[in-house]
């Protein structure tokens, strides 16, 4: 009986609670966050770093599908992109206020991720991925043809409003704190799913899915729930950054993007918690420092990315952890 037991609890013995040394480093790393958060308008552009914050959720949205869940998706900027253009089209025609207009973009991503995730998770591997990819195509075919996203030109001049009807985000610094609220929240909702018995399953399946199935799991069910929650909170980073930068636009639903948080998402530490952080730091300040060099930018982060993959398969985040042994 004692073997039997043992037996069935492998699966997740990989992903077992972390030690409490663990938890008090992950609280300090989030208090440096906060604090980093506080401060940094005071030395860099809020522009640049709500942009950071925004791909930064993205990215973490698309590791909790890929690092935890074991699923690689080529069609993430379905969610992302068409959560902007609703948002954008709620807070310019419908006269939303923001908090609605970008609540309204995150239902709206994660319907399309319950209908997509119910079709895409029926195979595996790289057709699991290549249906993701045709069904963000048809989201980039019809968002160039819609008539409400504005086809080539996108929904322009986005008015900011007023949060709760009071207080006015046009300032840069103002919608900065709420941009910063909204990472910090997404970012300590992954983090809680991840160490939830929800996220132990996740692992389980991730890494042994015959076996989860023969303990009883209900794998698809899983598999959908996490779908939708990645495709949910990568709607909220696309409606976020709507209103950062005023539009909406055919490159929020390209297949560049899916693959430029891939990127991200491989950079900063696939199955890390702060890796994805990491990455869309590295990316987005190599996509704006870099800009003078053109279309070379892809050529040099390809290059990055390469050394990366060459030098330290764990990506950034995931180097230190093997240096300080601590999961990060």
């Amino acid at each position: 009986m004692a073997d039997t037991a043992a037996l069935d609890a492998a699966p997740i013995a990989a992903s077992r609670p972390e030690g409490r040394d663990d938890k008090a480093l992950h609280r300090k790393v989030f208090a440096g966050l906060a604090i980093a958060l506080a401060l940094a308008p005071l030395v860099l552009y809020p522009v640049f770093l709500m942009k950071v914050l925004c791909f930064a959720l993205f990215a973490l949205a698309f590791n909790l599908l890929l690092g935890y869940g074991g699923l690689l998706s080529f069609g993430h900027a379905a969610y992302f992109g068409m959560a902007s253009y609703v948002s954008a089209y709620a807070a310019k025609h419908w006269g939303l206020t923001p908090e609605l207009a970008i609540l309204s973009g995150t239902a709206t991503a994660a319907l399309l991720g319950l209908v997509f995730g119910a079709l895409a998770i029926r195979r595996q591997g790289i057709y699991f991925s290549m249906i993701t990819l045709a069904l963000a195509q048809m989201v980039f075919f019809f968002s160039l043809q819609a008539k409400f996203t504005g086809g080539e030109d996108g929904i322009q001049a986005v008015p900011r409003g007023n949060l709760f009807g009071a207080i006015s985000i046009a300032d840069d610094r103002v919608l900065y704190g709420l941009v910063a609220v909204v990472f910090f929240g997404g970012m300590l909702l992954i983090y809680r799913i991840i160490h939830s018995p929800f996220g132990q399953v996740l692992k389980a399946i991730r890494d042994n899915e015959p076996r989860a199935v023969s303990l009883g799991y209900r794998v698809n069910q899983y598999k959908l729930a996490v779908f939708v929650l990645s495709a949910t909170l990568a709607g909220l980073a696309g409606a976020t950054k709507a209103l950062v930068f005023q539009l909406a636009s055919l490159t929020d639903v390209h297949w560049s993007m899916s693959g430029e948080v891939v990127l991200m998402t491989l950079v900063g530490g696939m199955g890390t918690v702060f890796g994805p952080i990491a990455g869309a730091l590295v990316i987005v300040t190599m996509e704006t420092y870099l800009a003078p060099f053109g279309a070379w930018v892809t050529v040099i982060q390809g290059a990055v990315f390469v050394l990366c993959v060459l030098l330290f398969r764990e990506g950034i985040v995931g180097l230190f952890a093997r240096i300080l042994k601590k999961p990060l």
